[in-house]
């Protein structure tokens, strides 16, 4: 031994590595249980103690330090226009559509699965959250698309049993001869963004088809089968069907330009994509494109929610777990008052952003035949994407604080959370986007936005500044200068959502104790910690986090 070596390394946490991601967590197993699904419960635990393998978190720690290529051309200079996916990649892919995470929540007609579908795929999609994030981008569209083009039943026909298929094939190949594929989204150009009624992308009818030609901004997972894309046709904007191949099996006309270089999300491939006369079918009316595509954004905006809530989860789970093993001052940083405070505040904002989203899950499972949860899903999905993706980058930050240098270097996952945690804030509308649109959605049906937020505040109508709550959030939003308040009611509408969901649980003290710090108090400064926790308040949360 040279005096260089160090046989033991003192005071350092152990691996975050083979954790039960479902039996660990008391706020999911508890969300879960409330929103309809406790028969599910062994299969989300044995769903979990595989995804928190150790052999999981190594492979998402490859499909991110070795990002995806584009190839535009092959070695003969012939094009290509082929994306390269490390194996880890492919690994995940293959994970997550054998687990149904693209599918589960659909019937082979296209049509909504019974419940608790939604609650279940949930609970796993957080549980792979807390993993790996950059493929959950394709598995994530290719569930969203079926709303799409679920009113066309030609589509329905031809998609749906390779669609329901829990088989995933990575092949370039026509999705005709492939067993099961995957679809992806092209809605935002240069020009636009968000804004994509100023697309300028042109689609112009060819017999039954329609030849596109223009392009997309942003279009992540190239390397799906289909796409569904909005382009200006005669008749206004419309939503297109976009195979990779056209139906003689000649590599269809999309161009790609390069990958984006992106702060996260590094494992999943983005594209800039130019449309050359490329082959598509219509899905809807010509001029419908946006109503067409809004089940399918509604869908995508649930699961930026779920995401970020998995990523919070985790994020707080490794600050514990470190925290637990790491001494400092002679005692274990978990057992000082002020990172107790910490942990404790952080732990609390994961519970309101769990319940939430597992009970807005719930309203669509039953929003099909419910007007009731319908109106629910419409009014809260916006406000709780809202709510939940932006507060995730700053709990995450903090976490990475918790572990101090540890949390800040590229060979442990936090450092990856914290690049990963602001995209789905961005994704499917930014924050000024979700608080116009619970806007429009309380202009829109007022009289059944207004009933949504009645029945928050009897659900929470015990907890401290819940009915207050609910009263300023109806005046803010029908005063005449609302939109400039649309923030601060779009946010006090997710917490009082958030309180409800805790309060039909059966931890009722956590309910009480984030409604106050929540809703009637407030946090007394920016950062966490700082919510006023008492002695007591504090040791009900802490004890929740892991498992002792």
């Amino acid at each position: 031994m040279t005096q260089s070596d160090t046989p033991e390394v003192p005071n350092q946490s152990p691996p975050y590595a083979d954790v039960d991601l479902y039996g660990g967590d008391r706020a999911l197993q508890e969300a879960v249980m409330s929103n309809g699904a406790e028969a599910d419960g062994p299969a989300l635990g044995a769903f979990g103690r595989r995804w928190g393998s150790a052999a999981m978190f190594d492979m998402a720690q490859l499909a991110n330090e070795f990002p995806p290529r584009l190839k535009t051309f092959d070695a003969k200079g012939r094009r290509s226009d082929t994306v390269e996916f490390h194996q880890a990649y492919h690994r995940f892919m293959t994970e997550s559509i054998s687990a149904g995470l693209h599918a589960s929540t659909w019937q082979p007609d296209a049509t909504r699965a019974r419940a608790p579908a939604e609650v279940v795929r949930a609970a796993r999609f957080y549980m792979v959250a807390q993993v790996e994030n950059g493929h959950m981008c394709p598995v994530t569209m290719t569930r969203a698309a079926v709303a799409g083009f679920g009113g066309e039943a030609s589509l329905v026909k031809m998609l749906m049993p390779k669609l329901m298929s829990r088989h995933y094939d990575p092949m370039l190949r026509p999705w005709r001869e492939k067993i099961g594929i995957t679809l992806g989204m092209g809605m935002t150009e240069k020009q636009g963004g968000t804004d994509v009624r100023s697309n300028t992308t042109r689609a112009e009818p060819d017999g039954d088809a329609y030849r596109i030609t223009g392009h997309k901004w942003f279009m992540s997972a190239p390397m799906c089968d289909a796409f569904l894309v909005l382009a200006q046709a005669p008749g206004g904007l419309t939503c297109f069907f976009l195979p990779r191949f056209t139906p003689d099996g000649h590599i269809n006309g999309l161009r790609f330009q390069r990958l984006k270089d992106k702060l996260g999300n590094r494992s999943n491939a983005s594209s800039e994509v130019e449309f050359d006369n490329a082959y598509a079918l219509k899905v809807g009316d010509e001029g419908a494109g946006i109503r067409t595509i809004l089940p399918m954004v509604q869908l995508t905006r649930l699961d930026c929610a779920i995401s970020s809530a998995g990523m919070m989860r985790a994020a707080v789970a490794q600050a514990m777990h470190h925290c637990r093993h790491r001494s400092v001052f002679g005692k274990p940083l978990a057992e000082q008052p002020m990172m107790r405070t910490v942990l404790a505040d952080m732990a609390l904002e994961v519970e309101g952003a769990v319940a939430s989203v597992m009970r807005l899950c719930r309203s669509f499972d039953l929003g099909a035949t419910s007007p009731t949860e319908a109106a629910r899903a419409r009014l809260l999905t916006p406000a709780i994407k809202y709510a939940v993706c932006k507060t995730a980058p700053a709990l995450v930050y903090e976490a990475m604080e918790c572990l101090g240098g540890n949390g800040y270097v590229e060979e442990l996952s936090m450092a990856r959370l914290y690049r990963e945690a602001p995209v789905n804030a961005i994704w499917e509308g930014s924050g000024n986007v979700m608080s116009l649109d619970v806007l429009r959605a309380f202009g829109r049906e007022r009289e059944a936005a207004s009933a949504v937020i009645a029945e928050l505040a009897r659900e929470a109508k015990s907890l401290p500044g819940a009915p207050e709550a609910a009263e300023w959030i109806v005046k803010t939003l029908t005063m005449e200068t609302n939109e400039a308040a649309a923030r601060a009611a779009t946010e006090r509408l997710a917490q009082l959502a958030a309180a409800a969901a805790l309060a039909a649980g059966p931890a009722g003290k956590l309910a009480a104790t984030y409604a106050r710090t929540r809703l009637r108090d407030g946090r007394l400064g920016a950062t966490y910690g700082t919510a006023g926790l008492d002695a007591a308040e504090t040791l009900l949360v802490i004890n929740r986090i892991l498992p002792a």
